[in-house]
């Protein structure tokens, strides 16, 4: 049987400057293997398969695939297949989305016209080891001096975050990625009065097929529940993808149940897979 399938931009107002996620729909007859097939095959950073959910709470179940393997939670994989099943004709049961996936139910709805995920809960946060931050400034190619700050901050792809001086440090780094320890997304500031408050940038290990993710949602919900409040304000726009000329937009705000993450969605392919 054919699938219907949607191919979605996300995290960019322009065309073709976010990150795009195949979307693969009532996908519940596909085995395992065919979907780690189609994510090998479409080699995109994810690739996903909306399925009837098992959870009576959620509106769909996801499944979300890297060239390497499944993940429990991504961000831009999240907003693409939310966009994609509203187009689809997805009807919510309450006010808000209900996603249901490896790490639960991470619910979605709409702010200021965009798609925005409430951030879920870190699976493990806190200081990194000293010497894995050593590893990770050998790999990024900078003086461990350079890193003026580093935590776990994995929602389920397992990221470490790290803080360098400015958003210019973040743009210079040539990663090593074989010798990087974990998946690692940097971050650092812009001026004040900048359009966008920080630079971010997602460095994945050779086994997950990716090499540098063009806009993350995971990285940038993980670095706002580690550095609001601190190095970073309530509410912000944090770009990403500029050094793979991508123009990626990502606004973060922290409101009283939760921190959300939104971006623009827009379906650039529409048509039907056959497999």
């Amino acid at each position: 049987m054919p699938h219907s399938f949607r191919q979605v931009d996300v995290f960019s107002p322009d065309p073709l400057l976010g990150n795009p996620v195949a979307v693969v729909h009532d996908a519940d007859d596909l085995a395992d293997e065919q979907m780690a097939a189609f994510a090998r095959w479409t080699n995109l950073s994810e690739t996903t398969f909306l399925l009837a959910p098992t959870d009576p709470a959620a509106d769909y179940r996801l499944r979300i695939f890297t060239p390497g393997g499944e993940l429990p939670f991504a961000g831009h994989p999240t907003l693409g297949s939310a966009h994609a099943w509203l187009e689809a004709g997805g009807a919510p049961q309450r006010d808000a989305i209900v996603q249901e996936c490896g790490v639960g139910l991470v619910t979605l709805r709409r702010t200021g016209g965009l798609l925005a995920f409430a951030a879920p809960d870190l699976l493990r946060a806190g200081p990194v080891d000293e010497e894995v931050v050593a590893q990770i400034a050998r790999a990024l190619g900078v003086a461990r001096e350079a890193l003026v700050d580093a935590a776990w901050c994995d929602n389920g792809p397992g990221w470490i975050g790290v803080r360098v001086a400015d958003a210019d440090a973040v743009l210079a780094i040539e990663p090593d990625y074989a010798a990087l320890p974990a998946d690692v997304g940097v971050v650092g500031a812009y001026p004040a009065g900048s359009d966008c408050a920080v630079e971010v940038r997602a460095f994945c290990r050779p086994d997950m097929g990716l090499g540098e993710d063009p806009v993350t949602g995971s990285l940038n919900a993980a670095l706002a529940q580690w550095l609001i409040g601190s190095a970073l304000p309530d509410s912000y726009v944090a770009s990403q993808g500029t050094a793979l000329q991508r123009r990626g937009r990502v606004h973060v705000q922290k409101k009283a149940d939760g921190i959300w993450v939104g971006g623009a969605t827009t379906t650039t392919i529409r048509g039907e897979l056959g497999i």
